[in-house]
């Protein structure tokens, strides 16, 4: 059972200012922003939505097929997919631009200021939801605005379940076509910010949105998620990581778990509290591509956190 994730591949740059913003910007003269911070410490990380949830869910031992567009730097990226055993089938290159980059530099105080390049990204609508690939549930993951439109709908024409995740995306959208996605879609995840946004965009209630999808997921960070499905909701408690490290992907992360749950036809109580184990294994590492895990070892830490046992 191959699931289709539709979305970005990125490099993430990461930087950290040994200071405080606030220190360096001055309030009143922000009409005439001039700023530099040094930045001693960098690094470049594998990332992009799709590239984070299918590196999970292979290690879940699940299907992943990727769908995306990269740029002509791709080359990097590409050897880690080989070495990993992860398909490049759908994979498009775009040789006129450069794979999307992320540039975030953070403070002292952990705040964020990113750049984001979209590149190759705006491009995807030139991939197309294959019909004969045995693909048997999708994901619609932030990426470029006409692809995520194209693929919702490739999905739905074709009787593709998928999930509709728009993360970062959701701002590009108004109202009515945040509408037709949830029509479309089969099951929703969202943050809880996210989640408030689609709802105020909509004019619907996350009950509203719950009796139109098969469910709709929304992940609170370290208050758990809450999962509303079959007219219940269904409060998944989170787990406690070994350590904080780097919160970066663990979205990303749940959402492997939610697609390997939705596969295997586990409960949504086994989903959900899978894709939350997931998440806190991811956040005591840095970087959203580097921890590792097996099925072995994940189901050890299912009992550990839940008193239960699962089959995965």
């Amino acid at each position: 059972m191959s699931a289709l994730i539709c979305g970005s591949m990125a490099y993430d740059n990461i930087m950290v200012f040994r200071g405080r913003f606030r220190e360096q910007i001055l309030p009143d003269q922000i009409h005439i922003l001039n700023v530099a911070f040094l930045v001693p410490e960098m690094r470049q990380e594998l990332g992009g939505c799709a590239g984070n949830i299918a590196y999970n869910l292979h290690l879940l031992g699940g299907k992943p097929l990727i769908m995306a567009a990269v740029g002509r730097d791709f080359g990097r990226y590409r050897e880690r997919l080989r070495e990993r055993g992860l398909s490049e089938q759908f994979i498009a290159e775009i040789p006129t631009e450069l794979t999307a980059q992320a540039y975030i530099t953070t403070d002292l105080d952990d705040n964020q200021i990113t750049a984001f390049h979209p590149g190759a990204m705006d491009h995807a609508h030139v991939n197309a939801v294959p019909v004969d690939a045995g693909v048997t549930i999708g994901m619609i993951s932030p990426d470029g605005r006409q692809g995520m439109i194209e693929h919702a709908g490739q999905f739905a024409a074709a009787g593709i379940p998928f999930v509709f995740d728009p993360g970062q995306g959701l701002p590009m959208f108004d109202g009515e076509t945040l509408k037709h996605f949830v029509s479309q879609a089969t099951w929703v995840a969202v943050n809880d910010y996210e989640g408030r946004m689609l709802c105020e965009r909509t004019g619907w209630s996350e009950e509203e949105i719950a009796r139109r999808v098969g469910a709709l997921i929304v992940t609170r960070g370290g208050q758990g998620s809450r999962i509303f499905a079959d007219g219940r909701e269904i409060d998944i408690p989170p787990v406690a990581p070994v350590k904080v490290t780097d919160p970066t992907g663990c979205g990303d992360a749940y959402r492997a778990g939610l697609l390997y749950g939705l596969t295997r036809n586990f409960s949504w109580e086994e989903t959900g509290r899978l894709a939350s184990l997931l998440g806190a294994v991811k956040v005591a590492h840095q970087g959203t591509q580097n921890h590792h895990f097996s099925r072995e070892t994940l189901a050890a830490g299912y009992r550990s956190a839940y008193g239960a046992s699962i089959a995965l």
